[in-house]
């Protein structure tokens, strides 16, 4: 039975989660963290807190022996696995945050290294964890987190769980993508156009899946890589019939094609809208952890619509939510556009 955790990066909105689902289970939970993001007021008080730079390999050593469980949701390239080294046979369980973005396309591309649709990675359908993942060595997110796992999966003896998440959604997020929804409904448009007609799948990730996904690991130490997605895969059209269904809000999606504003417009262009499938196989944390899905996009979204719509209450969405505007938020709204092709 788990006794303690310590999460390291545990500040953010997986960590946050996991938190929460430790200390539901009767865990003893430290949270490590820089100190510059505040913790939620409901984890203050249950949760230990420990500053710590996840760059001091030395100070990240030392506060993971011993303990039942350790879950580094800061982990980024090779070098960030060489902590855990030392502690073979001195740490219950490790679990670490990857990405479903390590997989390799059978056209030899990956999702950060694709510039258009053209070369976007065609990945089988759904992705199993047995699927090839990216081997070279460059810069940029999916290989270095590639490279991440197989530094941890070298370390002979390590118990390391590695978990691969789509696009991650729940409380705490500094980027939540169904913004794109919240939004239009506060600003009450009443037309939603959407390409590939809606239908374009991108795995999604509730936190609260991946958090259950992290105390299993923790009871079933291994040494294992699985997915970590919600069940099914929604459409981009179910994400934003769930998002207005929590609202109460009522509008009429168009289905257009892709390409329908041209080649360079952005109208119906969402966070979610790839040019073919991105879906991932559960099965694998099935067979071995005994996962039980925790619900669909839409059974699990309504937590992050409450947190959100109370973050922008008194704020500014670009002050609130930097993270968002550096990922181009703002060009999610260009209603003039969309109006524009719909009554053209």
């Amino acid at each position: 039975m788990l006794k303690n955790a310590l999460l390291v990066g545990g500040s953010g909105q997986v960590g946050t989660a996991a938190a929460r689902a430790l200390l539901a289970a009767g865990v003893e939970v430290t949270i490590a963290h820089r100190g510059t993001r505040p913790l939620p007021a409901d984890l203050v008080g249950p949760v230990r807190e420990l500053t710590l730079d996840r760059a001091d390999a030395d100070a990240l050593t030392e506060a993971a022996r011993g303990r039942d469980l350790v879950l580094d949701c800061m982990a980024f390239g090779p070098a960030d696995a060489e902590p855990y080294a030392p502690l073979v046979g001195e740490l219950g369980s490790l679990v670490v945050i990857s990405t479903a973005s390590v997989y390799l396309g059978t056209n030899g591309t990956w999702m950060d290294a694709a510039t258009g649709d053209d070369d976007f990675p065609r990945l089988p359908v759904p992705v199993t964890e047995h699927d090839p993942i990216v081997t070279a060595e460059v810069e940029g997110y999916s290989p270095q987190k590639a490279a991440l796992e197989r530094a941890l999966l070298a370390v002979d003896g390590l118990p390391v769980t590695i978990l691969r998440p789509g696009a991650i959604h729940g409380p705490d997020s500094p980027a939540l993508r169904e913004w794109y929804f919240i939004k239009r409904a506060l600003d009450g448009r009443s037309r939603v156009p959407l390409i590939d007609r809606g239908e374009s799948r991108f795995a999604t990730s509730a936190t609260a899946a991946i958090a259950e996904l992290v105390r299993l690991a923790g009871e079933h130490p291994g040494r294992r890589v699985l997915n970590a997605v919600d069940e099914p895969a929604a459409t981009v059209l179910q994400i934003g019939q769930a998002v207005f269904a929590h609202l109460g809000h009522s509008a009429e999606f168009e289905l257009l094609p892709r390409g329908a504003g041209g080649p360079e417009s952005g109208v119906g262009q969402t966070p979610w809208s790839v040019p073919v499938p991105v879906e991932l196989s559960m099965q694998a944390a099935r067979e071995q952890l005994g996962y039980e899905p925790l619900g669909s996009h839409r059974a699990t979204i309504g937590p992050a619509i409450e947190w959100m719509l109370e973050a922008v209450a008194e704020a500014d969405w670009r002050e609130r939510f930097p993270g968002l505007a550096r990922y181009g938020a703002e060009a999610w709204f260009d209603y003039a556009a969309e109006d524009a092709l719909l009554d053209g």
